[in-house]
């Protein structure tokens, strides 16, 4: 059974850092990528970047290019989302997700499946 559980938020002040994990499990973790996605209230779920596990490649969105690294622990099973010079308005529930197909990966909802159960991020100016 393909599980995946985050922890790491919490609130932080602007220009602070967090560090969230992703622990997956029920799978070869190295045949797909994983996502990291975030939702504001009332906004839609936006993809925030995405790394293959095997090579290590990653891809962000504009919006966290030089501030978000997502990084890998093989030996664990987990991916990691380092955040750095936090904003307000990097304020969501931050949820990351498995690909749907080995060997294919894009940074969009549809692209992926087996959702974790988010962990909250709020940044206060």
């Amino acid at each position: 059974q393909v599980q995946l559980v985050e922890s790491g938020g919490g609130s932080v002040q602007t220009g602070g850092s967090l560090r969230l994990s992703c622990a997956a499990r029920g799978y070869t973790f190295d045949t797909y990528c994983i996502g990291w996605f975030r939702q504001a209230p009332g906004k839609e779920r936006e993809g925030v970047g995405r790394i293959w596990i095997d090579s290590g490649s990653t891809a962000y969105a504009d919006s966290v290019k030089g501030r978000f690294t997502i990084s890998r622990d093989i030996a664990k099973n987990t991916v990691y989302l380092q955040m750095n010079s936090l904003k307000p308005e990097d304020t969501a529930t931050y949820y990351c997700a498995r690909g749907l197909y080995e060997n294919w990966c894009r940074l969009e909802n549809s692209a992926f499946g087996y959702w974790g159960q988010g962990t909250q991020v709020t940044v206060s100016s």
